[in-house]
């Protein structure tokens, strides 16, 4: 149940950062047809009730805020809160697409965080470890296949842009066991 309503919630939230200001009235039929495809046996108006639910849910944890618009319609609006919480569902659903060949460069990212910002640090490498990056040092990982925008995101969101230097390398000493890690011919 708990992993329907966040999906709900992305849901919610991605509607209402595509159009700014949404109106409630808006936003309940066309996150109802998103649901429906996922729960077709609901009824809807249980399934009203349950997008109600979650956007008083939403309103009490501070993701999204009423605000009226020029013509004196209350709509939904996304926090700062809201905005860092749908950056998150981005980022769990964060991929690197692999192309058929590889162009035999290696993609190598270098940061330099400070110690006053170890979390972040901690953050951004368990990140790079989960997309399948190599290490190569601490603040030094590899991976074969483009992947700048994915960088770029996690810059975004941590807050790191000059911290991380992402570089394109035509080749690396002593890269047989890269090779194997990345399963290369």
């Amino acid at each position: 149940m708990i992993a329907k309503k966040i999906n709900i919630k992305n849901i919610i939230l991605e509607s209402i950062a595509t159009a700014g200001l949404l109106s409630l009235s808006i936003l309940v039929p066309g996150v109802l047809s998103a649901i429906s495809k996922a729960e077709k046996h609901k009824r809807k108006y249980q399934q009203r009730y349950y997008i109600n639910k979650v956007v008083r849910e939403m309103i009490i944890a501070g993701l999204v805020e009423y605000k009226k618009n020029d013509k004196g319609i209350n709509c939904l609006r996304l926090t700062t809160r809201g905005k860092e919480k749908l950056n998150n569902y981005a980022l769990k659903n964060l991929i690197i697409k692999k192309p058929w060949r590889w162009d035999k460069k290696y993609r190598v990212i270098i940061f330099d965080i400070k110690e006053f910002k170890r979390k972040t640090r901690d953050k951004l490498r368990r990140w790079l470890e989960h997309l399948g990056f190599v290490r190569l040092q601490n603040s030094v990982w590899v991976y074969p296949y483009e992947c700048r925008e994915v960088i770029v995101l996690l810059k975004s969101h941590f807050h790191i842009g000059k911290e991380v230097l992402y570089m394109t390398v035509d080749s690396i000493e002593n890269d047989k066991w890269l090779k194997e890690e990345f399963e290369l011919n």
